[in-house]
């Protein structure tokens, strides 16, 4: 069984993905392909690099994050560039990874996709778990969390997916609103019930 784990910024889905992680299930982290797909020496960093010109590139050879940052903020066209170049190559080293896990025997492998739905990959999973919050828990999260004021937290939650979208797109929620034990709680409900009926 696969198991598309994804959620909304500050709504507790890296928490979530601990307690996975903990419980022995393996987990594709789209996060970390995204930053192994555009290591030294691949082809992904080299067609960027063709793209967007050296400036992207450091002087060892690895990608500019902070370059390539500034280029594609306020120009949507070169971040679609980027985004063109960049999703086919997270797809594929993720269907590499998921192969790899199947093939070692693995009954549950757990894909860690923030942007599941906007890049719709759900045909990837056979089921969908989403971990929401209240959107002003959501907002007290992010501003407490990375300093944000209240209107800088608003912007960067309305440049995602409304929850609620997800949540209708879920095969099971979690609302992590409360105590980080009555989210394991929850959890560990959902696995019991989907192992079951695996």
């Amino acid at each position: 069984m696969i198991i598309g784990l994804t959620g909304s910024i500050a709504s507790g889905k890296s928490t979530v993905a601990n307690m996975l992680s903990e419980m022995g299930f393996p987990i594709i982290d789209a996060d970390l392909v995204a930053r192994i797909v555009v290591e030294k020496g691949t082809a992904t960093l080299e067609t960027i690099k063709e793209v967007f010109g050296t400036q992207v590139i450091h002087e060892d050879g690895t990608l500019n994050r902070e370059e390539l940052g500034a280029l594609i903020f306020s120009d949507p066209s070169k971040r679609k560039q980027l985004n063109d170049i960049m999703h086919p190559a997270i797809r594929e080293e993720m269907l590499v990874q998921r192969q790899q896990l199947v093939q070692q025997g693995h009954p549950v492998i757990i894909m860690d996709i923030p942007l599941l739905f906007e890049s719709r990959l759900q045909s990837f999973v056979d089921k969908i778990l989403v971990v929401t919050v209240t959107e002003q828990k959501q907002l007290e999260r992010l501003m407490a969390r990375n300093g944000f004021t209240h209107e800088e937290a608003r912007l960067r939650i309305q440049s995602q997916l409304p929850l609620s979208v997800k949540e209708e797109g879920a095969d099971a929620v979690i609302y992590n609103n409360e105590t980080i034990e009555e989210t394991k709680q929850q959890l560990q409900k959902v696995l019991a019930i989907w192992e079951q009926t695996n």
